[in-house]
């Protein structure tokens, strides 16, 4: 007779529960989503939202415009994807195609909420069923709302999202977690600036080494100044332009409406 636990083959299975009451799949697609090796960060603030995250190019002949984890889903919706790549396209493409459903439907563009909804209701539905495994990729969606502002929403692979004044996700997410907390302590409302800037120098503190310019990736999208519309940043319409200066991070952002 098998014995209790991982050992009596409750890891080869989905959809049932351990005596400990643990789904060992769900757990493998967390250490997954660590496994990748990359750690992301998003903050808010309180007119923008701003992710960053490291950028690995596995091959030098690879080309490296090519290798993002970085999203663009609707002129007004960004994902990030920390995990699996493969299974990252895979949920950005059915995301686009439920987001174009829903502007065709309602005729407005989908609110970050009902997205971060979408993705975890998604991925809990693969608890429950042995056709698909859980997707190992947590993913930070974010945009601005108009009537509530600034939106930070993180899904996992067992279906929970939350809203997020900052958080993290990947190989170093507790460390910049701790990191994050003490600089929201008091509730800082983070301007444009201040908002990339904390992103940035929270994944630098956890890395605890320089990275070069082509070695991480920013989204940023902010409220302008009518409230009227959202511009994201660079190209795409959401990625930000890093570059290097004597050896400093610099962020630059165009505002064209």
């Amino acid at each position: 007779m098998s014995s209790r636990g991982s050992g009596g083959g409750y890891d080869r299975h989905i959809t049932i529960f351990s005596p400990e009451g643990r789904l060992y799949q769900v757990e493998y697609a967390f250490k997954a989503v660590k496994a990748a090796g990359i750690t992301s960060i998003g903050v808010r603030g309180k007119d923008s939202v701003c992710v960053v995250t490291q950028k690995k190019v596995p091959d030098k002949l690879l080309d490296q415009t090519s290798v993002t984890h970085l999203f663009p889903i609707t002129k007004n919706l960004g994902l990030l994807a920390t995990g699996m790549t493969a299974d990252a396209r895979t949920l950005v493409q059915q995301a686009r195609s439920e987001a174009a459903e829903f502007r065709f439907k309602y005729g407005y563009e989908m609110p970050v909420e009902v997205l971060a909804r979408w993705i975890a209701d998604k991925s809990q539905v693969y608890t429950q069923h042995a056709y698909m495994r859980p997707l190992g990729v947590v993913a930070m969606v974010l945009g601005i709302d108009l009537e509530f502002g600034p939106q930070l929403f993180k899904c996992d692979p067992a279906g929970h999202f939350f809203g997020h004044k900052a958080t993290s996700a990947g190989a170093k997410d507790q460390e910049a977690i701790n990191f994050l907390e003490k600089k929201m302590k008091n509730d800082p409302a983070f301007t444009y600036e201040e908002t990339v800037q904390t992103a940035i120098s929270a994944l630098q503190s956890v890395l605890q080494e320089d990275f070069k310019a082509n070695e991480i990736e920013v989204y940023s999208c902010f409220l302008l100044l009518n409230d009227e519309c959202l511009q994201l940043v660079a190209k795409y319409g959401l990625c930000s332009c890093i570059c290097v200066v004597e050896n400093q991070i610099v962020v630059l952002v165009w505002r064209a409406v």
